[in-house]
This record gives structure tokens, C-alpha cells and sequence, in this order.
């Protein structure tokens, strides 16, 4: 069967690899090189926020694409697994309990589930998730395993969290784009804007996903020892 694809959900798929690329330079030249650029509020911030937004929507929606989502999911969460060991090791203070990887690859085994409800039901209960972050944000438990559902232990900080709540929401919106306009696996444009670069980096988005980071330090300590 031909990988058909969808060049709108490619192009903004590669955007959101551009934006998280921009976002995690900036990132690293602050705590790598020392560089004052403020990434924890304004437009770093969004600018990051964005992309993670971006891409947990387009998996919502790329799911339903999917023969087999708890394979599917148990991978992504194999991957998140591993960087949370490889954080542990060189950010033991920080490092990485349930980061996008973890929430995509949960999400991907929940898919199933909630590809089943009510079209009206999907949409309140992203607003119900997204929602009970608000208390969540104010409430504090003495032990870690509640950190995937959003709940936090004082003290607590890490390189990249992305809870259940409410990040989970906007997967849940992108099952809901899929069920109502995506079902077909056609472009909802009467137009095409197909790129073979663009369709090859949205394609290998998890795998740049995974090396841009150690190639950002590499770049930047290699750089650093050469002006030494």
C-alpha cells in the first residue's frame, strides 16, 4: 500500500521541527554557553509551547492513520524511556520523568478508547483535561508517581514535563480532526502544496526528534573548545 500523505499535516509537522529545533538552540546557549536569553516567558516561550502544541495535535490526528497504536505507543514510550535514563546520567537534578515522548507514547496506547467516544463528549472532555490543570497546578504530592496526571511534589523540576493534564487535550482534539475531517486520509484543500523535503522531514520526525539535541551540544562544545 502507498504511504499517502497529507501535505498540509507534513508542512505543519516540519514547522514544528523548525520551531523546537530554534527553541532548543536558544535553550542550550543559555545553559551551555551562558548566553541571557530568557526561554521561560515571553516569545521563547510561546515559541517552544508552539511547537509542542503542534506536534501532540498532529499525533492526535495521525493515529487514526495507525494499524496498530499500542505497538505504536509502547515504542514512542520505549524512546522516552531511554532519554530518561540518558538525562538521569547527565542531569541527575533535572532529568526527565514524563516528557512528550512519555505523554505521546500514552496517549498513542489510550487512542483506542477514546476513538470510540462521541464526537461531543471527545471535545468536553479536552475542555475537562485541559481544565484540571488549573487546580492540579495548586495541589502537591509527596511522591513522584503521580507526575504523569500533572501533579507535582514540591521541589520538584526536570528538563521537560508534559502531563496528562492538560497537554493530553489536545491529543484528544486531534482524534477529534481525524474522526470529523482526516477519516478519508485526504487533504481537506482543493489545492497541493507537496514538497519531497518537506514530506521527508515530517516523516522522520521522531528519529530528528531524537538526535537534534546531542548534535546541538556537540555543535555548541565543539565550538566552545575551538575559541578556547
Amino acid at each position: 500500500m502507498v504511504d499517502k500523505r497529507i501535505w498540509e499535516i507534513d508542512l505543519l509537522r516540519t514547522m514544528a521541527i523548525i520551531f523546537m529545533v530554534a527553541f532548543h538552540i536558544v535553550v542550550d546557549l543559555n545553559r551551555f554557553v551562558g548566553i541571557d536569553i530568557d526561554y521561560l516567558s515571553g516569545f521563547w516561550y510561546w515559541e517552544g509551547k508552539a511547537s509542542a502544541l503542534t506536534f501532540i495535535f498532529l499525533a492526535g490526528i495521525s493515529s487514526g492513520f495507525s494499524k496498530n497504536n499500542f505497538i505504536r505507543g509502547i515504542k514512542v514510550l520505549a524512546y522516552g524511556m531511554t532519554i530518561t535514563l540518558v538525562t538521569y546520567i547527565f542531569f541527575r537534578e533535572q532529568y526527565i520523568r514524563f516528557g512528550i515522548l512519555h505523554l505521546l507514547g500514552t496517549s498513542m496506547i489510550l487512542f483506542p478508547l477514546f476513538k470510540r467516544i462521541n464526537n461531543l463528549l471527545l471535545l468536553i472532555s479536552a475542555v475537562v483535561i485541559a481544565l484540571t490543570a488549573i487546580p492540579l497546578n495548586n495541589v502537591f504530592a509527596h511522591t513522584s508517581l503521580l507526575l504523569p496526571l500533572g501533579v507535582m511534589y514540591k521541589g520538584f523540576a526536570t528538563l521537560d514535563y508534559y502531563p496528562l493534564s492538560p497537554y493530553f487535550a489536545m491529543f484528544i482534539l486531534g482524534i477529534l480532526a481525524h474522526k470529523l475531517y482526516y477519516y478519508k486520509r485526504q487533504s481537506l484543500y482543493p489545492f497541493s502544496y507537496e514538497n519531497k523535503y518537506i514530506s521527508t522531514i515530517s516523516k522522520h520526525s521522531l528519529a530528528i526528534y531524537l538526535v537534534h539535541q546531542p548534535v546541538i551540544i556537540g555543535v555548541i562544545s565543539l565550538l566552545k573548545f575551538l575559541h578556547k
